[in-house]
């Protein structure tokens, strides 16, 4: 199933994102070659980094708890969990 995900930075988080990106970014790139994640970008404002969005398609609420659990943003903290949020989505295709 296809969902769109929202996840705003904790408050004073930049510095953790900045040291864990690079991780982030390998890990994100690894799921889109794998077709689980269709496309991801950070959250501006004030032009800053303040948090994520992401396209993507799992199969199921374990694929996405797993890609969670193992996600670096949400190992350090980086991401607000209590504001993160993960819509279904039905995406227009060619």
């Amino acid at each position: 199933m296809q969902y769109l995900v929202i996840a705003y930075d904790n408050e004073g988080a930049l510095e953790k994102r900045l040291e864990v990106r690079d991780a982030h970014v390998e890990g994100t790139k690894k799921l889109m070659n794998e077709g689980k994640i269709i496309n991801a970008g950070a959250l501006i404002e004030e032009e800053q980094m303040v948090g994520s969005t992401l396209l993507v398609d799992f199969a199921n609420d374990d694929e996405i708890n797993d890609w969670l659990s193992n996600e670096p943003y949400v190992q350090n903290n980086v991401w607000n969990m209590e504001e993160f949020q993960i819509v279904p989505v039905k995406l227009l295709t060619k």
